[in-house]
């Protein structure tokens, strides 16, 4: 049976681990791989990076070595901007591209200019804590614990900066299908969510869930299940294509 590998990216503020009880409610034949960014979790010790390419590219060189194909790329709002720079930046390696691209909860890399200047400055820490408020994802006790923001705060404030001056640049499409998932209660509108569809030539998907922001985790369930179904299918054909190769 042929295996994929589901490289997930983290959003903003986060780290891999928000990703790790996926694993065991995914078939064996998909196997999850967390990536972890500079400056949180096993790689607490590392600075944090503000340039979103020079971060894909590093993180492409790490993956490199050790990803085999087939693999998709899977990012949540920053990680979907990630996933999509990962992807050109392996391409760029001489890899193969992902068999798809996840891009969940954002709004499109050329729809970005309203969508993400307020992030283009740092903001005080108070700034920051009411960004979270708004955003519904973060109980008002975490909110409230001095002693967690002070190591959270520094991750986000970097993880917005690297939204806020993220730009896009003219390069060719990518080849393989793009999936985008949203939250119908979710800042990005459906026209940024379409935007999507210029980021490849492949086929393309837009699908809508309940919720805001982190649908992923309200809807846990649904979402898994779309990954699954849409990787089920580009499983089958990579594997096609491979014995009409051999």
């Amino acid at each position: 049976m042929t295996k994929l590998t589901l490289l997930c990216l983290p959003y903003s503020g986060a780290s891999a681990m928000v990703y790790s009880r996926w694993r065991r409610k995914l078939p064996d034949w998909l196997q999850l791989q967390p990536v972890e960014l500079p400056g949180r979790g096993a790689r607490f010790g590392e600075p944090l990076q503000t340039d979103m390419r020079q971060l894909a590219l590093q993180l492409a060189r790490e993956q490199r070595a050790s990803l085999r194909a087939p693999y998709a790329l899977f990012g949540h709002s920053l990680g979907a901007l990630l996933a999509c720079e990962m992807a050109h930046a392996l391409r760029s390696l001489g890899c193969p591209e992902p068999v798809a691209l996840f891009a969940s909860g954002t709004a499109a890399p050329t729809l970005r200019s309203e969508y993400d200047r307020a992030f283009a400055d740092l903001k005080t820490d108070e700034e920051l804590i009411d960004r979270l408020r708004t955003l519904n994802g973060t109980s008002e006790e975490v909110l409230a614990n001095r002693e967690l923001m002070s190591l959270t705060l520094p991750v986000l404030r970097a993880d917005f900066l690297l939204c806020g001056r993220f730009h896009p640049v003219e390069r060719a499409p990518l080849q393989c299908p793009v999936h985008v998932l949203g939250g119908k209660d979710d800042r990005a509108t459906t026209e940024q969510l379409i935007g999507w569809s210029r980021e490849t030539r492949g086929s393309f998907s837009v699908d809508m869930l309940p919720g805001g922001h982190f649908f992923i985790h309200e809807h846990e369930a649904k979402v898994l299940r779309m990954i699954k179904d849409h990787l089920e299918v580009h499983r089958r054909r990579h594997a096609q294509a491979s014995a009409l190769t051999v």
